[in-house]
C-alpha cells in the first residue's frame, strides 16, 4: 500500500502562478482590471471566440444566459441529467422546466438523437455538457436543434477540440475555472460568444446593471457617470484569482499533454482488468482533455461505493462525476423525476468513479492506483 495517500486531484500550482498573484496583490488593484481583461483575451485567442466575460463561477454565467434569454416560467431547457446540479439548479430557480436528455451509454455523452427527442414547442434552450473533457457531436447537434439556441456547457473542455476547431468556437459555451479543472482560478467561470450584444449584457449584468465594468484603463477606476441600467448581480471575478488563471492557462498545452499521457497509461494498465471499464471514445474526430479520466465498476463482488472505500484504505483517493440530477432528492421527491427515465444515465450513475487524475502524478503513481484496484478486486 502507498505510504502517502494520492488525492484524486490536486491543482497544478507552480512558482510562476505564485509570483502571478503576488504581484496583483503588490499592484493596487487587486478587483476586476487589468488581468480579468488578459484572461477573457487569452481564453478568446485558445477558442476562437471573438468575446469572453469573466465570471466568479460557470454557475453565475448560466444564471445571467437564462437571465440574458428571458428564460422563465412555461419555458423548457435541455441538458442531461449526467451532469453537475448547477446547471438544472438555475434552470428551476429561474422558474423554468428542465428536461433531461439521456446519454450514450459508454461515452456518457449526450446525443443528437437524444436531444431530438426531448424538443418541444416550449424549448427555449438546449444546454448539452462535454463530459470529462471529451466533445459532443456539435454538429449533428446543431442540426437537430435548428433555430433553438444551443450553449456548449464546456465546464470540462478547455483546450478539447472538435473536427479540428475548439469547442464553443461557433457560438457561446460557458467554461469553470474551479480548483478541480484543468485551468484554475481557484473559483470562477467564463462565458464566450461571438454575440456582441450578449457580451455587453454579459458584463452589464455581472457588476449590478451599470453600464460600464469597475476598471476603466484611463482612470483606473470607476466613472463617476456610470448608472444602473438595470438592476444586476454581484458576479464579477477578482485580478487575484484572474491572474492565477492567465499563469496557468500559458501552460494549457503542457498540463493537457501531462494528463494525456497519464490517461493513456491508465488505458493500458486497466485493459487487462475487466471489472474496471473505462469510457469510450466517440466515433467523430476529436481531441480530448483529459479534465476527469472515468471508469465503470461492474464486478459481482462489490459495489461502486464499497470500491471507493477499498481504495482510500490504499490511500488512493478518488471521485464522484456525476450522480445523476433527475434522481436526486428534490428533483425525486418535489419534481416527480423516477428511477427508470433514463436507462443508461442510471447506469453510469450508479458505477462510475474518477480515477486520480492531475499533471503532478507520475507513471509510479498510475501503477500504484492499478495496483491497488487488483487487490481490492482480488479481496
Amino acid at each position: 500500500m502507498r505510504k502517502e495517500f494520492l488525492p484524486f486531484t490536486r491543482p497544478a500550482i507552480n512558482e510562476a502562478d505564485i509570483q502571478a498573484v503576488t504581484e496583483v496583490l503588490r499592484s493596487g488593484w487587486i478587483t476586476n482590471g487589468p488581468q480579468n481583461a488578459a484572461l477573457e483575451n487569452g481564453v478568446c485567442e485558445l477558442t476562437g471566440n471573438r468575446f469572453g466575460v469573466a465570471l466568479s463561477s460557470a454557475t453565475a454565467a448560466m444564471h445571467l444566459l437564462l437571465k440574458m434569454m428571458k428564460i422563465g416560467p412555461g419555458d423548457e431547457v435541455i441538458t442531461p441529467s449526467m451532469t453537475w446540479v448547477s446547471i438544472v439548479n438555475m434552470i428551476v430557480l429561474a422558474g423554468a422546466t428542465p428536461v433531461f436528455s439521456e446519454i450514450d451509454r459508454e461515452t456518457l455523452l449526450t446525443t443528437p438523437e437524444a436531444i431530438a427527442e426531448k424538443i418541444t414547442p416550449r424549448t427555449k434552450l438546449i444546454v448539452p455538457v462535454h463530459f470529462a473533457g471529451a466533445a459532443l457531436d456539435l454538429d449533428g447537434i446543431a442540426r437537430v436543434a435548428g433555430s433553438i439556441p444551443v450553449v456548449e456547457d464546456a465546464a470540462h473542455a478547455l483546450g478539447t477540440m472538435y473536427k479540428g476547431r475548439h469547442v464553443g468556437s461557433t457560438g457561446s459555451a460557458i467554461y469553470s475555472f474551479h480548483a478541480i479543472k484543468n485551468v484554475t482560478t481557484g473559483e470562477g467561470g467564463m462565458f464566450v460568444t461571438n454575440s456582441a450584444e450578449d457580451a455587453a449584457a454579459m458584463r452589464r449584468w455581472k457588476f449590478h446593471g451599470i453600464s460600464m465594468d469597475a476598471f476603466d484603463r484611463q482612470n483606473r477606476g470607476r466613472s463617476p457617470q456610470a448608472e444602473v441600467i438595470e438592476p444586476g448581480f454581484k458576479y464579477n471575478l477578482t485580478d487575484i484569482c484572474a491572474a492565477l488563471g492567465v499563469s496557468q492557462l500559458n501552460r494549457l498545452v503542457n498540463i493537457n499533454t501531462a494528463r494525456r499521457e497519464l490517461a493513456m497509461l491508465y488505458r493500458e494498465e486497466l485493459a487487462e482488468i475487466p471489472e474496471i471499464r473505462p469510457l469510450a471514445d466517440p466515433d467523430y474526430d476529436f481531441r480530448h482533455a483529459w479534465h476527469l479520466f472515468v471508469v465503470r465498476v461492474d464486478s459481482p463482488k462489490l459495489t461502486r461505493d464499497e470500491f471507493m472505500t477499498a481504495l482510500k484504505g490504499e490511500n488512493i483517493g478518488t471521485g464522484l462525476h456525476f450522480r445523476c440530477a433527475h434522481l436526486q432528492h428534490y428533483y425525486r421527491e418535489v419534481m416527480g423525476f423516477r428511477a427508470g427515465m433514463l436507462p443508461n444515465t442510471e447506469y453510469n450513475s450508479d458505477h462510475i468513479c474518477s480515477l486520480p487524475l492531475f499533471p503532478g502524478m507520475t507513471p509510479d503513481d498510475v501503477h500504484d492506483v492499478v495496483a491497488a484496484i487488483k487487490r481490492v478486486l482480488a479481496r
